[in-house]
């Protein structure tokens, strides 16, 4: 059992890591609920009982086993090296450490051994990079990744609980002859989609769009891999959705792709042409797999495949990956006893 603390209780992610927690019955002898002094005295609900909010200071993390972060990279910045110095193991939801050479960025279906190193701060890769390298993992594998190109059709959660709460009150307002005001995002979601609200640099890319190609380049440990990322926010409230074209090292047939992701952890295949099913974010929305389908052969190109992905950006994006992360240490005796 491990007394763990959740930073960040009160946002969407933190609240998620709890329902996780309950889901998976990870061992939690004792919770530690932190959040801003906003947030503090507050009331979270974790496995039938009420627990108050904490403020986060340094003392919040005595007797902790294990710490995960969710309250944005300064908060991380600032506090991590304390929960460090207290004996906690941590998983960093935010940005603050995934580049960092010393900390692994760890998808568990992908490069799930970084963590018999039993390192003490792990980082949680971006939500978009998460979901498209469970599904690239088995492919590159088995035929050796050369370049992506993928598109991201990303759900109003990936910016938290405000701006789901905006999409609905924008669809709401709209039904109701109303025009909708955007506060959170910087142009109207309801009805629209728009490139993503990051600062986009001197290259011509986002900042959404970097961090795919510099995080999948370092889960995959392929410094080198050519991406060309396209990241679009469009008015769905919950769960990502991407249409990639890979290209491997050998051949790999459409159907050869079906059997090894079928047969892949953290992957459901949806593939039924006859029905026009495919993966869609309100199928992936609440569920730990990513969704996989649409898979076909690129013209001319046998080594290449085109095929559409949904996965749940605040369970495989963020909560459930940190979780497994634990789940993966806790069985590989990388937690404090």
């Amino acid at each position: 059992m491990y007394k763990v603390a959740v930073v960040g209780v009160t946002g969407a992610v933190g609240q998620e890591i709890l329902r996780v927690l309950e889901r998976r019955k990870f061992p939690v002898s004792e919770l530690v609920p932190l959040a801003s002094e906003r947030s503090a005295g507050t009331e979270v609900e974790f496995a039938g009982k009420k627990h108050k909010v904490r403020k986060l200071e340094a003392g919040a993390f005595a007797g902790v086993q294990i710490a995960f972060f969710s309250a944005g990279a300064t908060r991380s910045r600032e506090f991590i090296p304390i929960a460090r110095k207290a004996g906690a193991v941590v998983v960093d939801n935010s940005s603050a450490f995934r580049m960092d050479l010393q900390v692994p960025l760890v998808v568990p279906e992908v490069n799930g051994d970084l963590l018999d190193a039993k390192p003490g701060l792990i980082a949680n890769p971006n939500c978009s990079a998460a979901i498209l390298a469970v599904a690239l993992a088995p492919l590159h594998r088995i035929a050796g990744l050369e370049s992506v190109v993928v598109a991201t059709y990303q759900s109003a959660s990936g910016a938290g609980a405000r701006a789901m709460e905006e999409l609905d009150r924008q669809v709401r307002d709209y039904a109701g002859g109303k025009e909708p005001q955007a506060e959170v995002f910087p142009h109207v979601l309801a009805f629209n989609l728009f490139s993503h609200n990051s600062p986009v640099g001197s290259d011509g890319y986002n900042e959404e769009e970097t961090k795919m190609v510099e995080e999948t380049r370092k889960i995959f440990a392929l410094p080198t891999l050519k991406m060309v990322p396209t990241c679009v926010r469009v008015p769905v409230p919950r769960a990502h959705s991407e249409a990639v074209v890979a290209r491997f090292n050998r051949p790999v047939s459409a159907r050869e792709a079906r059997d090894i992701l079928g047969k892949a952890p953290g992957v459901r295949v949806v593939d039924e042409p006859e029905k026009n099913l495919f993966p869609m974010p309100r199928h992936a929305s609440g569920e730990l797999d990513v969704l996989v389908g649409r898979i076909r052969s690129v013209e001319g190109d046998p080594n290449s495949l085109a095929f559409f992905v949904s996965g749940d950006q605040l369970l495989k994006g963020a909560a459930w990956n940190a979780v497994q992360i634990a789940e993966e240490l806790a069985r590989r005796g990388g937690l404090p006893v």
